[in-house]
């Protein structure tokens, strides 16, 4: 990748690049969903909703070749809310060129402006090429994850 990607929010004419990396990055964990997932979520995305979800995009020689979805929300044991970062995704040419990275920061930076300076996310352990970036970024934390039958 001969150029540094940009990072910016999301834009309504970046449609279909979004949803084709969605639909990749969903792909790897084993999940798909309906276009009307793809409709609501994009359109939450643009939206001015502080409870909805927000998006950055890494844009390199004018194509998109990652995405990140964060949430800021209430914690209970804190008085600042924290941002849940729930999908990052880089395509596979961008894979390693610091595209993840880039897109991380974006959100530590977004949650610093806003005062929210615990930022969170969730892998799979099998997910061993994007652990060895979050192991530099991050700490793993000895939480389990559990969810409603």
């Amino acid at each position: 990748m001969a150029n540094t990607a940009i990072i910016r929010p999301l834009h309504a004419e970046d449609r279909e690049p979004w949803a084709e990396m969605w639909r990749d990055y969903l792909a790897f964990y084993e999940t798909s969903l309906p276009d009307t997932i793809y409709d609501v979520t994009f359109s939450r995305l643009l939206g001015d909703d502080p409870q909805d979800f927000s998006c950055f995009v890494a844009e390199q020689d004018g194509n998109l070749v990652g995405l990140t979805h964060y949430l800021f929300h209430r914690h209970a044991w804190k008085e600042e809310k924290v941002c849940y970062l729930q999908d990052l995704f880089a395509r596979p040419e961008a894979r390693g060129t610091g595209v993840g990275r880039a897109l991380i920061q974006a959100v530590y930076d977004e949650a610093d402006r806003l005062g929210a300076p615990s930022v969170y996310w969730l892998t799979q352990e099998f997910n061993h090429p994007a652990r060895q970036l979050y192991d530099r970024i991050g700490t793993l934390t000895p939480f389990i994850k559990y969810s409603r039958s």
